[in-house]
C-alpha cells in the first residue's frame, strides 16, 4: 500500500518535538508498505532552490514544502494572523506537491492547522484515493475558546471547512475520546470515527535512564522535582504552575523544584514573574538537541506535569509529554478533567489538581514529596499502563487497520464480512 502522509511538522528523532508521524511512517514502512511524507521544511538543512527538497529517511519519502514552518513550539511564538497566513501557504504548496506524487492508495492529512485537510481534499479528487484525517485538536472550536479566531467570518469559514473535510473523509481518526465526541457531534456518523491516542516510546523513554546530569546541572540534587516539558503557549497556560511555586515558597517549602523546559509565546512572560519574585524553586531548562536528550530530562524528574488552561475544548487533548512521561515510569499530575484525569486515576499512575487553583498544585505536590512510596507506585503503574495500552507499535497496528478499512478492497471486504454476519 502505498501512503500519502501530509504534516506540517514532521519531526524525528533528531528533533525534540513529537514524533508521532515519524514513528508511525517507520512503522509502516518497516511493515513493506511505502509512504510519501509532505511536510514543511527543516530550517536546520541546506536549501538549493526550489519549492520543494525530496529526501529519504529512514525508508520515508519525504518531500519538504519551503512554505509554513516545522516547528511547532516555536510556531506558537507567532502572532496569530502571521501562523494563519503561514498555515495558507504551506496548504497551497502542499496542494502542488500532491498533484505530483505517484497515486496513492490512501491519503493520510493530520492536523493541526486544520488547512492540512485542503491539500488532503485535493489529493482524494486527484487521485481518487480514499482521504483518512486525523484530528488532533479540536479545530476550530480550540482557537474559538481561547480568543484567538474572534472575527465572525473567520469563524463561519473555519466552520465550514471542518465540516467540508469531515464530508469528504473516508474515515476520522481522533486522538482521544473527547475529540471523537467533538467529531460526531460535528455532523459524522459515529461508525466513522476511530480512536488512536499518541503513544507512549518505549524504546526511547525508560525508567532505567539516569538524568542525575540535569539534576546537577540546575543544582538540584536532592529535591523533588516536577517537570513541565514542551510547548509554553496560551493554551497550556503556565502560570499557574509558577504561583504554585510561589506558594510553596511563602510556605517555607524548600524540598520541592519546578523545572520548566520548552519554547513559546509565554516563555518570557513566566520568566518575568520567577525573576519579579525572586522564586528560587524554578528553573527554566536550556534548550536540547534531540529526543534523546529529552528522555535523559524526562528521567531526572519525580513527576511529570500536563498542565491545560481551563477551557473546555482542552479537556479533550491528547498530549505527547503525558504519553512520554509514562514510558519514562515517572508519576504524572494533570489538571486536565475529563478523560486525562480519568486515564491517571483508574492506572493509579498520578494525580488530578484543579486548573486555575495554584494552592491545590502546590499541596498536591507536596502530598507526592511527602509519600516517596505512593510516588515510586505511581511510577511503577506509569510504565506498566505505557505498556499494556500506549505500545507505540500496538497503536500503529490500528491505525494500518484503519487504512486497510478505508481502501476499496478493504471496504468490499467489511461489508461482505458484516453481510455474512447478519445471515
Amino acid at each position: 500500500m502505498h501512503i500519502l502522509y501530509l504534516h506540517q511538522y514532521f519531526t524525528t528523532r533528531s528533533g525534540v518535538g513529537g514524533t508521532r508521524s515519524y514513528e508511525f511512517a517507520r512503522y509502516f514502512v518497516g511493515k513493506g508498505h511505502t509512504v510519501t511524507m509532505v511536510t514543511a521544511a527543516d530550517p536546520g538543512l541546506p536549501w538549493r532552490g526550489g519549492l520543494t527538497r525530496k529526501r529519504v529517511v529512514d525508508g520515508i519519502n519525504v518531500v519538504e514544502l519551503r512554505a509554513g514552518y516545522a516547528d511547532y513550539q516555536s510556531g506558537t511564538a507567532i502572532v496569530y494572523g502571521q501562523r494563519i497566513w503561514a498555515f495558507v501557504l504551506f496548504a497551497l504548496a502542499s496542494i502542488v506537491a500532491v498533484l505530483r506524487v505517484r497515486r496513492p492508495d490512501v491519503v493520510f492529512a493530520t492536523s493541526t492547522p486544520l488547512t492540512i485537510g485542503i491539500p488532503g481534499m485535493v489529493a482524494r479528487a486527484w487521485h481518487q484515493a480514499p482521504l483518512v484525517f486525523e484530528v488532533r485538536d479540536l479545530w476550530p472550536e480550540a482557537p474559538i475558546q481561547l480568543g484567538a479566531l474572534r472575527h465572525p467570518a473567520a469563524i463561519l469559514l473555519a466552520r465550514w471547512l471542518e465540516r467540508a473535510i469531515y464530508r469528504r473523509s473516508t474515515h476520522i481518526v481522533a486522538l482521544s475520546p473527547g475529540m471523537r465526541v467533538g467529531v460526531i457531534d460535528a455532523g459524522v456518523a459515529p461508525e466513522r470515527v476511530s480512536v488512536v491516542p499518541n503513544a507512549s516510546d518505549l524504546d526511547l523513554f525508560s525508567p532505567e535512564l539516569d538524568g542525575s546530569e540535569f539534576r546537577r546541572k540546575w543544582g538540584l540534587e536532592g529535591r523533588f522535582i516536577c517537570l513541565y516539558f514542551g510547548t509554553m503557549g496560551e493554551a497550556n497556560d503556565l502560570i499557574q504552575v509558577v504561583r504554585a511555586a510561589e506558594v510553596l515558597q511563602a510556605r517555607g517549602e524548600e524540598r520541592i523544584a519546578f523545572v520548566l523546559h520548552g519554547k513559546g509565546r509565554q516563555r518570557p512572560e513566566l520568566e518575568a514573574f520567577v525573576r519579579d519574585r525572586a522564586l528560587r524553586n524554578v528553573v527554566f531548562s536550556a534548550s536540547l538537541p534531540d529526543k534523546s536528550a529529552v528522555a535523559r530530562l524526562v528521567a531526572a524528574a519525580d513527576v511529570g506535569m500536563t498542565i491545560y488552561k481551563n477551557k473546555q475544548v482542552l479537556y479533550t487533548c491528547s498530549p505527547n509529554k503525558l504519553f512520554d512521561t509514562l514510558a519514562a515510569g515517572r508519576a504524572v499530575l494533570v489538571n486536565s478533567p475529563g478523560w486525562l484525569r480519568e486515564l491517571v486515576e483508574q492506572g493509579q499512575c498520578g494525580v488530578y489538581t484543579r486548573p486555575d487553583d495554584a494552592e491545590d498544585l502546590a499541596d498536591k505536590v507536596t502530598e507526592l514529596c511527602n509519600d516517596p512510596e505512593r510516588v515510586a507506585l505511581y511510577s511503577y503503574n506509569a510504565r506498566r499502563l505505557a505498556e499494556q495500552q500506549f505500545d507505540r507499535r500496538l497503536l500503529a497496528e490500528q491505525l494500518l487497520a484503519v487504512f486497510e478499512r478505508a481502501t476499496p478492497a478493504g471496504a468490499a471486504a467489511a461489508s461482505a464480512a458484516a453481510q455474512a454476519t447478519r445471515a
